[in-house]
């Protein structure tokens, strides 16, 4: 996915956080890139370093379309929520596939639907690439 870095930063409590742009919204997340990255465009890969249990961390979305906010102490990613062949769960941000790990099994009829997800910053980790 191709996102806006703004700036990169450490805080003494904290791993290295990007604050970044998409085009449906921005966020900061750990950033585990060059920590000396400058402002500009950057492809990156996100993961999710957070068991996904619906219910507790992950609910029926709001509204419809990607979307990522901050959200209080963590930050509120929206996708549409699939199962890959062998079953492992995928998020689909905005045209990016996160892959998920589940704490438990899917509820019936969840598959296929828009999902939030609220996982704190420092899980949600871009890793960024060069094409």
């Amino acid at each position: 996915m191709l996102v806006e870095l703004v700036k990169v930063a450490k805080f003494p409590w904290s791993p290295w956080l990007a604050q970044v742009r998409t085009p449906f919204g921005g966020t900061a997340v750990r950033w585990c890139g060059d920590q000396a990255a400058k402002p500009g465009k950057y492809h990156v890969e996100w993961t999710v370093d957070e068991d996904i249990a619906w219910g507790r961390n992950a609910k029926p979305a709001v509204g419809v379309g990607p979307r990522v906010r901050p959200g209080g102490h963590c930050v509120v990613l929206r996708g549409r929520l699939d199962l890959t062949v062998d079953g492992a769960a995928v998020l689909d941000f905005g045209g990016s596939q996160i892959l998920l790990d589940l704490a438990d099994p899917l509820p019936e009829g969840v598959v296929g639907t828009w999902v939030e997800l609220f996982i704190e910053r420092e899980k949600i980790a871009l890793y960024p690439y060069e094409l």
